[in-house]
């Protein structure tokens, strides 16, 4: 049965400033207070799963049993068709160098500095390796898993079309947002303000679920 989320406290489980700051942008509206697992000292959990929903819902789950609190994670990648929808759920893992990975890690779990020009470059290098006319279709996965202290969890999941372009374009928003153009229009997320990207995006397509369901 789907619980509604009342307003308070919630624990945004991420240590990733950018989706941090995209999700208390998004909650905004609805009366919640966000707190991140970095304020409160929370120790990101290895992410073993093999979706996104999974390794949402390990994060969520174990941000709500430390901290007492409803917890939201986000767990997204870039799905690069040509690439077999790789990175995937490796999305944040490309942008760690060669050597700061433990080779026994889980899919999403990472140590050292993320460069995600470096992660860019290699999506670029990849895909030329195939060719003049392979596909730059590609789309980003979103998904959210909220869940209580008691064990209850709500998933959702959302998704956005559109195609690469190289080299990357504009400063804004953060991770693979400079070469992904969104179906429809010219300019990459990188080049959008926050408040046009939020309209379309993956995390914002999730979010419209959540609050439809939820709140």
């Amino acid at each position: 049965m789907t619980r509604r989320l009342e307003a308070g406290r919630l624990v945004i489980a991420s240590h990733n400033e950018g989706k941090v700051r995209e999700i208390r942008d998004l909650l905004g509206p609805y009366g919640i207070e966000p707190v991140s697992a970095a304020e409160l000292d929370l120790p990101e959990p290895d992410e073993i799963g093999t979706t996104f929903i999974d390794n949402a819902d390990l994060k969520a789950r174990a941000a709500a049993d430390l901290s007492g609190l409803p917890a939201l994670a986000d767990d997204s990648g870039l799905c690069v068709e040509a690439l077999g929808d790789r990175p995937g759920i490796f999305s944040a893992r490309w942008a760690v160098r060669e050597g700061q990975v433990d080779p026994g890690a889980g899919p999403g779990e990472v140590s050292g500095e993320r460069d995600f020009g470096l992660a860019m470059e290699r999506v670029r290098t990849e895909l030329e390796a195939l060719g003049p006319e392979a596909s730059r279709n590609a789309h980003f996965i979103c998904a959210l898993a909220l869940c209580w202290p008691d064990g209850h969890s709500e998933w959702f999941e959302g998704r956005v079309d559109g195609t690469l372009v190289f080299p990357p374009r504009g400063a804004n928003g953060f991770g693979y947002d400079p070469i992904f153009v969104p179906a429809g229009h010219e300019r990459t997320f990188g080049e959008m303000d926050p408040a046009e990207k939020h309209g379309m995006s993956h995390r914002a397509d999730a979010f419209r679920k959540l609050v439809a369901a939820l709140l």
